[in-house]
């Protein structure tokens, strides 16, 4: 007897509204001479799309480990000020939040290449700071942040949704809805996240995790190529339920 089966359910693509077309950055880190190519990718890109409306959405981890985060934070608040842009909170401006506050907490922001941030900022920290040196750098760092990239930093969002996409910095927690996520996970979660095959009501954009390439899989977009680690900045473009990742 034959057994007849059932067609498989064609997964529907996530898709976003008509009309809108998004830039997808992440994981900069201080890699000032790969967002302004970037740039120049997208701006050619621009003269193509017509009346299209275009977003650029930023993914977080825009300082640390690289040599101009500084330089970074300048050339996004002036891209801000031409384009429509989105900009997340990453863990690393989470933990920049935290040695503002407790400059005891330098010691451990050393680990995660915030010395590299200081000397963007012009400070000269020694190797290993003691804890008088540590309070002088944290005050001279609130000195030598400009008010417009202070505003920068306090206008941070935890999460974009546009359409179908979800956008985040790390992940998000399986079985929680989108709307009651925390932000302990979406700044840091790994592998809970990563290794779920889970629908998340949403498509997930995010970074955090490097990968050698853009991994687009069934249920979310990891995007973070290590750009300070491999020179790879991976931008991601989105339009109705096409991505392209460059």
């Amino acid at each position: 007897m034959l057994k007849l089966t059932r067609p498989r359910t064609a997964v529907r693509k996530p898709r976003l509204p008509d009309g809108v077309r998004i830039y997808a950055i992440s994981d900069i880190h201080g890699c000032a001479d790969l967002l302004q190519q970037m740039f120049t990718v997208i701006d050619r890109d621009l003269t193509t799309i017509g009346s299209m409306r275009p977003i650029h959405v930023f993914l977080g981890d825009y300082i640390d480990r690289g040599p101009d985060s500084c330089r970074t934070i300048e050339l996004l608040t002036e891209r801000a000020r031409r384009h429509e842009s989105v900009f997340l909170k990453g863990n690393h401006e989470a933990f920049l939040f935290e040695v503002l506050k407790d400059p005891a907490q330098l010691r451990d922001w050393k680990q995660y290449g915030g010395m590299e941030t200081l000397i963007s900022y012009g400070l000269r920290p020694s190797l290993n700071p003691d804890a008088a040196e540590q309070s002088e750098l944290v005050r001279q760092l609130r000195l030598a942040i400009p008010m417009h990239q202070k505003r920068f930093f306090n206008s941070l969002r935890l999460r974009f949704v546009c359409g179908d996409f979800f956008f985040v910095h790390a992940g998000v927690k399986p079985g929680v809805a989108l709307a009651r996520q925390q932000e302990q996970d979406l700044l840091w979660i790994r592998e809970e996240f990563l290794e779920s095959n889970k629908r998340f009501g949403k498509y997930i954009v995010h970074g955090h995790t490097p990968v050698r390439v853009p991994e687009i899989r069934d249920n979310r977009a990891n995007i973070d190529t290590g750009a300070y680690a491999t020179g790879n900045l991976t931008l991601l473009t989105i339009q109705g339920n096409s991505m392209l990742a460059l």
